[in-house]
This record gives structure tokens, C-alpha cells and sequence, in this order.
């Protein structure tokens, strides 16, 4: 679905995890990390344990530059993943993770 599709529902009170992770990814693809955060924070927010939505955050976080908060963010993704037993979330965030600490 599309960036205004998605908008629109979320204005229409359609407000869940699913939507929130849905907008977050496609701004996040579109180039859009900024406007992208606060939707993957709120999908977190709904459902804690949805590592995809942990993984997308750490990497939007990055893209503007904010390190720190993106190694924070990895961190609590890999616990979620690991605790899940989503190894393909907890392989993609280890690699993330160790290109931010080099």
C-alpha cells in the first residue's frame, strides 16, 4: 500500500501496529527515515516484541545520524528477536549492531 493510503487510514482512527509498521517501512524505503521514526516507535509502542519494527527504527535511526540512539535501539531488538527465536531479525541486527560498534 501507499504512503498516502497508509496517512489516510491512520487519519481515518485506523490506528494499530501493523499500519504503524506498514508507514514506518514505506517512509523508511522511500527515503523518509526522519518521518519515519515516530510511526516505528508507535508500532513498538502497540507490541513491544515485534522485532521488524526494532530493526527498521535502528536503521532509520542511523540514516539521520543518530548512533547512539540506533546502537540503544539494536540492542533492545536483539533481546526481543532472541527471546522470540526470530533468528533471521536477531542475525540481521547482530550485523547492524557490529557495524556500529567498529
Amino acid at each position: 500500500m501507499d504512503i498516502p493510503a497508509l496517512k489516510k487510514l491512520l487519519e481515518q482512527g485506523q490506528d494499530s501496529v501493523i499500519l504503524r509498521f506498514g508507514l514506518g517501512n514505506a517512509l523508511f524505503k522511500s527515503g523518509q527515515a526522519a518521518d519515519a521514526i515516530p510511526h516505528l516507535k508507535a508500532a513498538i509502542e502497540f507490541d513491544p516484541k515485534y522485532s521488524a519494527a526494532w530493526k527498521i527504527l535502528g536503521k532509520a535511526l542511523v540514516d539521520v545520524g543518530d548512533k547512539e540512539q540506533a546502537i540503544v535501539v539494536y540492542e533492545n531488538g536483539l533481546l526481543v528477536a532472541e527471546e522470540k527465536g526470530d533468528r533471521q531479525a536477531v542475525k540481521e541486527i547482530n550485523v547492524f549492531l557490529k557495524r556500529l560498534l567498529k
